[in-house]
């Protein structure tokens, strides 16, 4: 055991206090972020469950329902007002082709505007080919959604677009386009109108399987990896520190040359 004095010299003692420690805080960071990619996986199996549920629900009025969150997205709402402006949104997909969403401002009964996608039309936006909105007062039914962020879910992050189109269904966008407030939120129709094919419902950002999700499972194997690379480093300085002693025991030390020459020798 006399090989193994050297763990007791201070240097050795702050090397294993660090191992002592950072082992555990490598797993407990490893544990939580493989937390974390499993609380997305659930919220993806449950937005799907939602999804369903929803569709199942009668629709209940706007405001009961704002702000949008994950429990809310999705959930049929019904609104009244009349038509407004309306926008062309270009290069949405839907069923692997490549069209254009039709978007009009309802305007109701408070005076700010609501939202709509009435409908996907293939090709290139062209407000020719974009129905007109009905006229009169109407009461429209639709799935909840949330405004839309550039940048993420496939939203185009571009600007110059012509006018009458908006690349984002956003109250941050569609409020410098008119003169009134727009709700924080939109709905797409149950039911198309006139000809169009009805726009899916999208799930809520930051929810399920998306790019963060995999990113808390890469930290999870980082974190790991972290914690074995301590321990394969501590393992290979004690091989390497008793190597030393036993060498030393044994009088096999490296040649350290000649001595040097005493001056006026």
């Amino acid at each position: 055991m006399g090989v193994y004095r050297f763990l007791l010299t201070p240097r050795w003692w702050g090397i294993n206090v660090f191992v002592l420690l950072a082992i555990p805080f490598c797993v407990f960071m490893g544990s939580w972020q493989l937390g974390r990619f499993e609380d997305r996986v659930e919220d993806h199996r449950g937005a799907g469950d939602r999804a369903a549920e929803n569709r199942r629900e009668p629709a209940r009025p706007l405001t009961e329902l704002l702000p949008v969150d994950k429990e809310t997205v999705g959930r049929q709402v019904t609104a009244r007002g009349r038509y407004a402006e309306q926008f062309l949104v270009p290069d949405r997909k839907l069923d692997g082709e490549r069209g254009t969403y039709v978007v009009t401002l309802l305007r109701t009964g408070d005076g700010r505007a609501l939202p709509v996608v009435r409908g996907w039309l293939p090709g290139a936006a062209d407000p020719a080919a974009a129905p007109a909105a009905p006229t009169g007062e109407v009461t429209v039914t639709g799935a909840l959604q949330a405004s839309e962020v550039p940048g993420e879910n496939g939203v185009a992050a571009r600007g110059g677009l012509p006018a009458g189109q908006t690349a984002a269904i956003s109250a941050a966008s569609l409020v410098n386009l008119v003169p009134y407030d727009v709700y924080d939120a939109w709905i797409t129709l149950t039911k198309a109108d006139s000809g169009m094919k009805a726009v899916p419902v999208a799930t809520v950002n930051d929810s399920g399987l998306d790019l963060k999700a995999f990113q808390n499972l890469g930290y999870t194997g980082e974190w790991f990896v972290f914690a074995g690379f301590v321990v394969f480093m501590w393992f290979r300085l004690l091989r390497r520190e008793v190597e030393a002693a036993r060498d030393a025991e044994l009088g096999l030390l490296p040649d350290a040359g000649p001595a040097p020459e005493k001056a006026g020798a």
